[in-house]
C-alpha cells in the first residue's frame, strides 16, 4: 500500500474552448472583479495553527491598506454570486474575516472566510487557479454522486463552495474510537461506496485527508456519509490502484473496518447498490454527461505514458476491448461509464 501514491507534481491543464462552452451551457461561467492573481500579491502572511498549536499548512496574508478595501469588496461580490445569484442587498452586512493561503498541495488554494455581521454567522470558499482535470472532476461529482457541487469559473480563476464535513484523517484520530460498533458498521458501508464511485469515475488519490465525513442524525441515531473534497487527480494517474481508495496506507482504518465489520456477500451487495444507482444517475443525465464527455475527449488530461498504462490495467480489470481502443483520458471515461451502463442497467431504469 506504501507503493501506492502520485511520485511527481500534477500537470496543470488550462480551460479549452470546448470546455469554456460546455461551462457557458451549464451556467458555470460568472464575471468577477478579482482574479486568483490579484490575491497573490499580499504583502505579508503569518503561520496559522490549530488549536493545537500544530501547523494547519495554511497560512493568513495580509494586503496592502490601498489594496484590501478593493479585495474585500470584490469577495464579497464573489460570495454574492455563489450563493445568492449576485443579489447585493446585502453586501453591507458581509464582513471578509479572513483570506487564508494554503501552501500545500497542487491548487495552492485561497480560503476566504465571509460573516454576517447580523448574526455572526459565517462560511467559507475557496479560490483557485481553474485547472480542467479538476473541473471535470467537479463536474463528474456532480453527476454520478449523491452529491452536488457548487463553483464558479472566470478566465483562469475557480471559485468553489465549502464543502462540510471532517476530514477523514482528523476523523481517525480523534471521533472513531467514540463510535459505537453499529455506528463502524455503518462507515465500513459508506467507505466501500464510497471506494466504488472513485474506481468508477477514475478520482484518484483519494486519502484520508482528500475527503470528508459527514456525521448526520437520522431520528434516533448517527449516520455517515463520505464526500470527495479534492479533485485535482481526476483521471490523470496511470496506475490504476491509485483510484482505489482502500489501497492507500493513510487509509487503512477505514478498510480495515470494512475487513472487521462486513462478509464479503454484503461488500458485494453494497458495490451493486452503488452501480445500480450510479447507472440511474447516468440515465438521467444522459445530455450533459455526453456535452461533458465530448470536452473531455477534447484536449489532453495526462501524460501519454499514464494513458496507456491506464488503458492497460483497466483493460486487465474489465477484458473490455474499448479501453484498449481508448486515444484518451476521455475515451477511458466513457468506456467505463458505458461499461457500467451494459453491466449494471436494468428494464427498471
Amino acid at each position: 500500500m506504501s507503493n501506492n501514491a502520485p511520485l511527481f507534481k500534477k500537470l496543470y491543464y488550462p480551460i479549452n474552448d470546448i470546455l469554456f462552452g460546455y461551462l457557458e451551457k451549464y451556467k458555470r461561467i460568472t464575471k468577477i472583479n478579482g482574479f486568483y492573481d490579484d490575491l497573490l500579491r499580499f504583502q505579508d502572511s503569518v503561520v496559522v495553527y490549530d488549536k493545537n498549536g500544530e501547523d494547519t499548512l495554511w497560512v493568513r496574508t495580509f494586503y496592502n491598506e490601498w489594496e484590501k478595501e478593493e479585495v474585500d469588496d470584490n469577495l464579497k461580490r464573489i460570495y454574492t454570486l455563489l450563493h445568492s445569484d449576485g443579489d447585493e442587498r446585502n453586501l453591507k452586512f458581509l464582513n471578509v474575516d479572513h483570506i487564508d493561503f494554503c501552501t500545500f498541495g497542487n491548487s495552492k488554494p485561497f480560503r476566504i472566510k465571509i460573516r454576517n455581521i447580523l448574526n455572526d454567522n459565517y462560511t467559507h470558499f475557496y479560490i483557485k487557479k481553474a485547472d480542467a482535470s479538476r473541473i471535470f472532476g467537479l463536474e463528474l461529482e456532480d453527476v454520478l454522486s449523491p452529491n452536488r457541487i457548487n463553483y464558479l469559473v472566470f478566465k483562469d480563476t475557480l471559485i468553489e463552495e465549502h464543502i462540510v464535513g471532517i476530514p477523514g484523517d482528523v476523523f481517525l484520530e480523534k471521533h472513531l474510537k467514540n463510535c459505537t460498533e453499529p455506528e463502524k458498521a455503518q462507515i465500513a458501508k459508506e467507505f466501500v461506496k464510497f471506494n466504488e464511485r472513485c474506481m468508477i469515475g477514475l478520482l484518484g488519490d483519494m486519502r484520508s485527508y482528500n475527503f470528508v465525513v459527514i456525521p448526520i442524525y437520522d431520528y434516533d441515531h448517527l449516520v455517515f456519509k463520505i464526500r470527495a473534497i479534492d479533485f485535482d487527480q481526476q483521471c490523470y494517474e496511470g496506475n490504476f490502484k491509485l483510484y482505489k481508495p482502500h489501497l492507500f496506507k493513510e487509509n487503512y482504518p477505514f478498510n480495515k473496518l470494512v475487513k472487521d465489520k462486513l462478509k464479503q456477500n454484503s461488500i458485494e451487495q453494497y458495490q451493486n447498490e452503488e452501480r445500480s444507482i450510479l447507472v440511474k444517475r447516468l440515465v438521467g443525465s444522459e445530455e450533459r454527461l455526453n456535452d461533458l464527455l465530448v470536452a473531455m475527449k477534447s484536449m489532453e488530461l495526462s501524460p501519454p505514458e499514464k494513458l496507456e498504462q491506464l488503458k492497460k490495467d483497466t483493460y486487465a480489470f474489465t477484458l473490455d476491448v474499448n479501453f484498449k481502443k481508448a486515444k484518451s483520458m476521455g475515451e477511458v471515461i466513457e468506456a467505463a461509464l458505458n461499461f457500467m451502463k451494459r453491466n449494471y442497467k436494468t428494464d427498471n431504469h
